[in-house]
């Protein structure tokens, strides 16, 4: 009868074990700076948008609801406008982003860092600047309005730009287009080769890879692209303040004059907790369309 050995497995020692430990330490500095300057100023605004009273007379948490009901049915339009807005802009951006990352990504070549030192330029400029720049490219009397009225005689005198929704949304595609363009370039970039090389070998035309190689590839920058643009536009105010009327009004207008002019905290804190949420529900709810839910998880 044969004899079983025994192997006797040692302990991890001490050491092993702090250093299995030691990547989670390293997420203590990040997580604490999380939980101050986002978790915790999320739950007080939770408490504020359930509290009732002035700011002469004082905040009560009352736990009512009627905070969340002015929400939702008070301000139709600006939610209206927050929506098209920022939809409108995100389908322009990737319309023009794609193929810009394209082109840094497959034919870029030595001008590729060029190219994208190019994509990122305006964000050496103040956003606030960037948009007030908008205001003189777009007035009636600027440089494109007048060289197309008065040079070429192609768009009537009284034709206007400024303060429609029409320089709304070029604001925001304009400010946003960067963060469209950098995750496509980084997910078309990772896309290898020789996969398209094979596409071409099984008789595949340049559409039909594009279509069923090169595109697929590169959802998780379409994804990325499309929250980093959406989101932030959904919520801004600068664009729709700056290059808008009072008929262009966002959401974002609506959280800023509620928090700074008329200090209706309640009501300013339930939008941005109705805001918030909205985007969260619709950023999974697409990553689940799209397939890319690990991106969320």
């Amino acid at each position: 009868m044969a004899a079983t050995a025994t192997i006797a497995v040692r302990p991890p020692s001490r050491r092993r074990r702090l250093l299995a430990l030691a990547p989670y330490a390293l997420l203590i500095p990040g997580l604490l700076w999380l939980l101050y300057f986002f978790v915790w100023p999320v739950f007080q605004m939770l408490l504020m948008s359930l509290s009732s009273g002035t700011l002469d007379s004082g905040f009560r948490l009352t736990f009512t609801t009627k905070p969340y009901v002015d929400a939702l049915t008070r301000f139709p339009s600006q939610w209206g406008n927050s929506l098209l807005y920022a939809g409108i802009a995100t389908l322009i951006d990737f319309l023009i982003g794609f193929p810009v990352a394209y082109t840094i990504a497959f034919r870029g070549g030595r001008w590729k860092n060029l190219l994208l030192f190019l994509v990122i330029a305006p964000f050496f400029t103040s956003f606030l600047i960037r948009t007030i720049s908008w205001q003189i490219l777009l007035g009636d009397e600027g440089p494109v309005l007048a060289f197309l009225k008065h040079s070429l005689g192609v768009v009537p005198v009284d034709f206007s730009v400024l303060y429609s929704p029409i320089a709304v949304i070029a604001g925001l595609t304009y400010n946003f287009l960067p963060f469209m363009i950098l995750p496509l370039y980084v997910a078309l970039e990772k896309i290898d080769g020789r996969l398209l090389e094979a596409a071409g070998d099984l008789y595949a035309n340049p559409w039909q890879t594009f279509r069923r190689v090169t595109f697929p590839l590169s959802l998780p920058g379409v994804f990325a692209g499309t929250i980093l643009t959406f989101i932030p536009a959904m919520g801004d105010y600068v664009n729709a303040e700056l290059l808008g009327s009072p008929k262009t009004r966002m959401i974002g207008n609506v959280i800023q004059g509620r928090f700074l002019q008329t200090n209706d905290y309640p009501v300013a804190s339930a939008l941005s907790i109705v805001l918030m949420v909205g985007i969260l529900a619709a950023v999974l709810i697409y990553a689940r369309r799209l397939g890319t839910e690990e991106l969320t998880g």
